[in-house]
């Protein structure tokens, strides 16, 4: 295994850590977001739709231009963008606004995360085995990070605006700096260019609706849960922050083993379990009668739905000869999920209580294990290997 390709793998593994920085500090901040400006529930799942219609308006547009920019261009100039939206967020004023900086950021975040699970297929294809998991792994040190650094920053009083200023300005060299390392993505011949901007095999748009239901659970806890447990379960902020990273702490323990477990018992398989031990777990939470056992709870939540995305993903990436327009198709309809779940929690809740709300993510377990039977049994779990060799000639 060459060096570069090693940095490569750790390239990309940064990009997703820094990434999950970025939105998790926005959505660990939510309820001083929520006082800042003085929002209702509702106005706050307006916010976060807005910030889903760019990511996905954004996601929509993925497979073309994938297909004739690669990840690496991409991310180059979307990961920097992307901290730079942040910032807009950080200062607006009025919910006006708010709205404008929450539809950029999104957009710029959408590009991203095409992107990089993109790049992270083109180095799991160039090492020829599962690690997709593992780069997913990065997010959820990201997240946790940002849960920390929020009760942090809670703790010593520092704003909103503050806060998000602060991780936007940190992070914007560091991706210029991460983005040096990034793989070009595989070679595509003019017939697989033209497949690419047509109708995917069936089995993308399958993966496409498990990726809706696992990122619309992972989007409900990341958004609702801090409100859940202070407005419904009495938790002072402080405490009502630390729900995220405990979340993400179950999502990074699940994903730091899920490659070994998926090279041994197959996605398919790996797939239903996580479905039904989802909707189980979730519904602790909504039940728990205490802050501290639905805060509990999260973490098995976490360990459940962890590697039901990053597998959605590999998968796509491995139906076909180019990862990246697959990757695009199966994000967009996964995006679709946390631009749809937010909002209907936040009208639910309005007519009918959070926590009843917050059982849709029941139900969404419970569809991912269905729709996992649908899977074909042939489908790949290996990731074709690509010599190094062949990588370092298609950087040159």
């Amino acid at each position: 295994m060459t060096r570069d390709l090693r940095t490569a793998r750790i390239g990309a593994v940064l990009t997703f850590v820094l990434a999950g920085l970025l939105c998790g500090t926005m959505t660990v901040r939510i309820p001083a977001l929520s006082d800042k400006l003085g929002l209702s529930e509702g106005s706050i799942g307006v916010t976060l739709l807005v910030w889903g219609l760019g990511a996905l308006v954004t996601m929509q547009s993925m497979r073309g231009v994938m297909t004739r920019f690669g990840s690496r261009s991409i991310l180059r100039v979307g990961a920097p963008l992307c901290a730079a939206t942040l910032a807009l967020l950080a200062f607006a004023p009025t919910f006006p606004l708010l709205l404008v900086a929450a539809g950029l950021f999104g957009m710029a975040f959408g590009a991203v995360d095409i992107a990089m699970n993109a790049q992270g297929s083109a180095v799991e294809r160039a090492y020829g085995r599962p690690l997709m998991n593992g780069m997913h792994a990065g997010w959820c040190v990201g997240a946790i990070s940002a849960g920390l650094l929020g009760t942090a920053a809670i703790a010593a009083g520092l704003s909103f605006t503050a806060h998000l200023a602060l991780i936007a300005l940190l992070t914007l060299p560091l991706l210029v700096i991460v983005s040096r390392t990034y793989l070009p993505d595989p070679a595509v011949t003019t017939g697989g260019e033209a497949r690419a901007r047509h109708r995917m095999p069936p089995v993308v748009y399958l993966l496409g609706v498990i990726a809706f239901c696992a990122f619309m659970v992972e989007g409900t806890v990341a958004d609702w849960n801090g409100l859940y447990l202070r407005n419904v379960l009495g938790a002072p902020e402080a405490l009502a922050a630390l729900g995220y990273p405990i979340f993400e702490a179950g999502m990074l323990l699940g994903r730091l083993t899920g490659d070994r477990v998926r090279a041994r018992f197959g996605a398919r398989g790996m797939i239903i379990t996580s479905g039904l031990a989802t909707a189980v777990t979730f519904t602790v939470v909504i039940t728990a009668s205490t802050a501290l056992v639905a805060l509990s709870a999260m973490f098995f939540v976490g360990i459940a739905v962890a590697t039901v995305s990053p597998m959605a993903m590999s998968l796509a990436g491995g139906a076909v000869d180019n990862p990246g327009p697959a990757i695009a198709q199966t994000g967009a309809m996964g995006y679709a999920g946390l631009l749809l779940g937010p909002v209907i929690i936040g009208f639910l809740s309005d007519v009918a209580t959070l926590g009843t709300a917050l059982g849709i993510a029941v139900v969404l377990g419970v569809v991912i294990a269905l729709v996992a039977r649908f899977l074909p049994r042939s489908l790949r779990d290996a990731t074709p290997a690509e010599t190094p060799e062949r990588e370092l000639s298609m950087a040159a």
